[in-house]
């Protein structure tokens, strides 16, 4: 099992940007994808952005072209640039670790947008 820990939320104004870091206790060279999931109020999770260990990357559709998922090996690190925020991006961000062996979840940064 991988500690995961996410960083980088904060409050900001609509248009503006963000950089959302996740660090994982062991070596993100081998779990099979990191990805970022978000959880707003009274709504079901989503998946916003993975990138596997080979790089390739998916983005939801509500965030292209606004939100950038990247990884740095050597820091066993993945990112999420987020560009051009929304009110409707509020909510809690949670990294997520594929294992072989299962899924490893962080806390969660709050995100919030204000209009």
């Amino acid at each position: 099992q991988e500690q995961v820990v996410e960083s980088g939320g904060g409050l900001v104004q609509a248009g503006g940007s963000l950089r959302l870091s996740c660090t994982v206790s062991g070596s993100i060279s081998r779990t099979n994808a990191m990805g970022w999931s978000r959880q707003a109020p009274g709504k079901p999770r989503e998946v916003v952005a993975v990138i596997t260990s080979g790089g390739a990357t998916n983005h939801a559709d509500s965030v292209k072209g606004r939100f950038t998922i990247s990884r740095d090996n050597a820091k066993n690190t993945v990112y999420l640039q987020m560009n051009s925020l929304k009110p409707e991006d509020t909510g809690r961000y949670f990294c997520q670790a594929v294992r072989p062996g299962g899924v490893d979840w962080g806390q969660g940064t709050q995100v919030t947008v204000n209009s």
